[in-house]
């Protein structure tokens, strides 16, 4: 059975690893068919700027990019 998951990400892309548990977490339900859905707030936001770098990623909002093809909802 398929589940939906949301995510919360308010933290800055360059000062705590949440951004890469945010990307680990929707990659993996989404590899399993769970739908999942990904706020953006505050400092958050930052990780979708083009060719931003994050702790444990090269370049964040490609790798987001990647995920929102494979289904990832993102509301900024």
């Amino acid at each position: 059975m398929a589940k939906t998951f949301t995510l919360f990400l308010s933290t800055s892309p360059y000062s705590y690893e949440n951004t890469l548990t945010a990307v680990k977490i929707a990659e993996s339900a989404l590899g399993k068919g769970h739908a999942v859905n990904l706020i953006a707030s505050g400092d958050g936001v930052y990780c979708f700027l083009k060719g931003q770098k994050a702790k444990g990623i090269t370049n964040a909002e490609e790798k987001f990019s990647e995920l929102i093809q494979k289904g990832l909802k993102v509301y900024l």
